[in-house]
């Protein structure tokens, strides 16, 4: 039969219950601050479309097209009535009437920079001579309108356009091309 006899030193026990207890300690500390950081980061986005709303317009910028886009997707009656302006490629369906088109852009949806086309719909009726059949697919237009509620397969925000103007395409890097929304983007109110 083994017997075994233990003995407790006490200073070394609240040595270590005081460095487990600072450890602990730490840790949650590390916990808190990456959840502060994390959460300022999202106010950053959400300041950039706030930022995007000037004069009661709402300016889109290639830093907040899909989180706008993805935005007013998912809560059309709180941009109903709100002016737009942005641009884009003109892209359009075979079930387009002539006065139909989408506003689009490329959004890179892979790191070997796959992406698929994203945008409003727009309907343009003749604005000063100019209508939307005049602009061939593919062709960059600045655009300024009004969101409305319309219907494409589903309930989806329209812009009617008030202002159509043929420019230069997008020299840079992106090309014009956009990422897709943040899992960090607060919706703002407008």
């Amino acid at each position: 039969m083994f017997v075994f006899n233990l003995r407790v030193n006490r200073k070394k026990l609240i040595k270590l219950g005081i460095t487990g207890l600072f450890l602990i300690m730490f840790f949650v500390f590390c916990i808190v601050g990456f959840r502060v950081y994390m959460s300022m980061c999202r106010f950053r986005v959400n300041d950039d479309v706030n930022a995007a709303i000037k004069d009661d317009c709402l300016q889109i910028t290639d830093s907040t097209y899909t989180s706008i886009l993805k935005d007013s997707h998912e809560n059309i009656d709180k941009y109903v009535g709100k002016k737009i302006k942005y641009t884009g490629f003109v892209y359009r369906l075979y079930d387009f009437n002539e006065n139909q088109f989408v506003l689009a852009r490329e959004m890179i949806i892979s790191s070997d920079n796959h992406g698929v086309v994203v945008g409003f719909l727009c309907d343009c009726d003749d604005l000063n001579g100019c209508k939307a059949s005049n602009f061939k697919t593919g062709t960059w237009v600045e655009v300024e309108g009004v969101i409305e509620k319309g219907y494409y397969h589903c309930d989806l925000p329209v812009v009617n356009v008030t202002k159509i103007t043929g420019i230069d395409g997008p020299s840079g890097s992106n090309n014009g091309c956009v990422m897709p929304p943040t899992d960090s983007y607060v919706r703002t109110e407008i």
